[in-house]
């Protein structure tokens, strides 16, 4: 393939973007390494995808940016000296390697201030159900009293 052909192809996008095959990722350094065209055409296709990309970036939150500015420095403060274990060169690269990541967690997490305003909403929730079937119960013998004095003021006349 020429060089031209090459570089119109979009291999090239697609290896700098990283969304290229291991077999076509080889090719394509392969080719950077032996043609200068080509070295030269990826320099400033590079330059061209990181100055796009740091003109369209959306700063976070003040808010995110505090939180994300404390973790880190929670980290930094707790982190300890890891030891990399070297993996042999007999064994074997696994593409699929994912970390297994077990949630034992099953309640649901409410912010420290909602807890005691959903405590309060049931406490009067509870108290004017209370209300309100006290001054039923309180209307409805009244309204049954009514009655009866009714029924005496007719007899008596």
């Amino acid at each position: 393939m020429e060089t031209k052909d090459f570089i119109e192809s979009g291999i090239l996008e697609a290896y700098l973007l990283g969304f290229t095959a291991e077999d076509e990722k080889e090719y394509v350094q392969n080719r950077i390494l032996t043609d200068q065209q080509i070295t030269d055409y990826v320099l400033d296709l590079e330059t061209d995808i990181r100055l796009y990309f740091d003109q369209h970036t959306i700063p976070p939150p003040p808010e995110i940016r505090e939180i994300i500015q404390l973790r880190t420095t929670k980290r930094d403060i707790q982190k300890k000296k890891h030891v990399f274990e070297q993996k042999s060169a007999e064994e074997p690269k696994k593409k699929d390697e994912y970390l297994e990541i077990e949630v034992n967690d099953t309640y649901i997490k409410v912010h420290k201030f909602w807890r005691p305003a959903f405590i309060a909403v049931f406490i009067l929730s509870k108290i004017f159900l209370i209300a309100g079937l006290y001054y039923y119960f309180k209307t409805t013998s009244l309204e049954q009293e009514n009655e009866k004095l009714k029924l005496e003021i007719q007899n008596i006349k």
